[in-house]
């Protein structure tokens, strides 16, 4: 039998027609269902069969075998998306970033100030990083779940257990003391509030190896610095601090034992939050007995350091380091933005000593920073300890307050210079004119089309340009641009390799 030419064939459609099997011996169709949609998957592949088609239509000929497959275009119903971000994150538009990278700069500069290294960690961690066994908040707020290799990992809602992973990484390689900072996004499914969204940016400073409480003093410096900076007094924020080290010598008095210490911490936690019998219900479910909760309660009520001292003698720890600290406040000049206060122990487990939070005076906001000495937290992960302490502080929060006392900078679209040609064929040149610039360092604004000056003028204007640079064909034939300075009006003619 002579072989059969593909071209003698009538063309098949494989959207309309079934496909048919041709047997050599009967050329008896045989039929098979073909899904309409795996047809339809890919665009790019249509499109190709559509300019094929086109080809063959026309008689065209490239080296493709003729009576090529060429199924029409099939339109489909675009389905039209949430533009929103998820309910709780944000989008960062030109003007935010601004802001975002104004704020991060201050967070960078003032760790920098300080003799802080900076570092990073993958947003994505072990599951097991975070969870830990003392009742907090943090375990149902993960953003959680198992990869396709089978292993559970969570978006991470703070900085400071990856800190600690790497600090085991690296063992004896890093010498101490560390002074680390980082600035990195935290995810958190939690209830929204003013200044609270589902993921933020946290500017962490952390110390390890130092275990006086000079550290906690110089951290709580760093704070009040980063402050200054943005125009923030001591008028508008404040620090309350204390030691869980006083909740430790309570629950010693009663022979309460150790393991209910970060549970107990946790309840603390939320006597802003919910009321007071609640608070009680919840410490009696601990095992405490009625008595130990009202000492404990009453120790969390003293807001004078010298009281505290009354109740629980000069000898204690929790008292010495204290005293030391606010000693130290006066030697850094921050003494006016600290207030001692009892009833702080901050929310997560792992803190064992100092705890501090930086607070709003009007009591609008939500905290807005906390930290504190947490020197067992190595040993969670499976290292070998090492004392340290550290804080967080979010950008939300920050950006309400600059907001409410009016302190949000303006900052807008800079750029030195707008070039533009003013013919077609000049276009090069004008590139030409932007690298030069460019690489002398100076920002550019190239006019990349046709414009007329008014738009060109409307553009500067908008860029906050300080100079408007034009490639003319009667300028450029002297080997020359024009210059105008926008702020004065004044123009002129130059050289290019004068150009400055």
């Amino acid at each position: 039998m002579p072989p059969i030419r593909c071209s003698s064939l009538p063309r098949l459609n494989l959207y309309l027609n079934p496909l048919f099997l041709l047997s050599n011996s009967s050329f008896s169709p045989r039929r098979f269902p073909i899904s309409r949609r795996s047809l339809i998957a890919n665009p790019r592949t249509l499109s190709s069969f559509a300019s094929a088609k086109s080809a063959t239509d026309n008689g065209a000929s490239g080296g493709g075998r003729s009576g090529a497959i060429s199924p029409p275009l099939v339109s489909e119903e675009v389905q039209k998306i949430d533009v929103n971000p998820p309910k709780g994150t944000r989008d960062f538009p030109p003007e935010d970033m601004r802001l975002r990278n104004w704020l991060f700069n201050h967070f960078k500069e003032v760790s920098s100030m300080f003799g802080f290294e900076e570092v990073d960690f993958p947003v994505l961690e072990s599951e097991a990083l975070f969870v830990r066994k003392a009742g907090e908040e943090i375990r149902d707020q993960l953003y959680c779940f198992e990869d396709r290799g089978n292993r559970r990992v969570a978006l991470r809602p703070e900085l400071t257990p990856s800190l600690a992973r790497l600090v085991i990484q690296k063992g004896k390689s890093v010498p101490l003391p560390l002074k680390w900072f980082a600035v990195g996004q935290c995810w958190r499914y939690e209830r929204m509030t003013r200044g609270r969204r589902r993921e933020h940016y946290q500017w962490n400073m952390d110390i390890l190896g130092v275990p006086e409480v000079t550290a906690e003093a110089e951290l709580i410096s760093s704070i009040v610095t980063f402050f200054k900076r943005i125009g923030i007094t001591a008028s508008d924020v404040g620090f309350r601090v204390s030691s869980r080290k006083l909740l430790q010598e309570v629950l010693r008095w009663y022979s309460i034992p150790e393991n209910l210490f970060g549970k107990v911490c946790i309840i603390i936690d939320k006597i802003e939050k919910i009321p007071i019998d609640e608070i009680k219900r919840e410490l009696k479910s601990t095992g405490l007995s009625e008595e130990a909760i009202e000492e404990l309660l009453q120790v969390l009520s003293i807001k004078s350091l010298m009281k505290l001292e009354e109740k629980l003698g000069g000898a204690c720890e929790a008292v010495a380091d204290l005293k030391k600290l606010f000693s130290l406040a006066e030697e850094f000049g921050y003494s006016e933005w600290i207030q001692f206060d009892a009833s702080i122990v901050r929310g997560l487990a792992y803190y064992t000593g100092i705890v501090f939070e930086g607070f709003d005076r009007e009591g609008k906001l939500r905290a807005i920073c906390g930290g504190g000495r947490y020197d067992r937290l190595l040993s969670t992960f499976g290292g070998d300890d090492i004392p340290a302490c550290g804080f967080g502080f979010g950008d939300a929060v920050i950006v309400e307050l600059l907001k409410e006392k009016g302190l949000l900078p303006e900052l807008s679209l800079e750029v030195d210079n707008i070039v533009c040609a003013l013919d077609d064929d000049l276009q090069g040149v004008a590139a030409r004119v932007a690298t030069l610039l460019r690489d002398k360092g100076q920002s550019v604004d190239l006019v990349l089309e046709s414009k007329p000056l008014k738009w060109v003028f409307k553009r500067a204007a908008r860029t906050n340009a300080q100079r408007l640079i034009l490639v003319g064909t009667t300028e450029w034939q002297k080997g020359m641009v024009s210059v105008k300075i926008l702020s004065s009006g004044e123009q002129y003619e130059i050289k290019l390799d004068e150009l400055e």
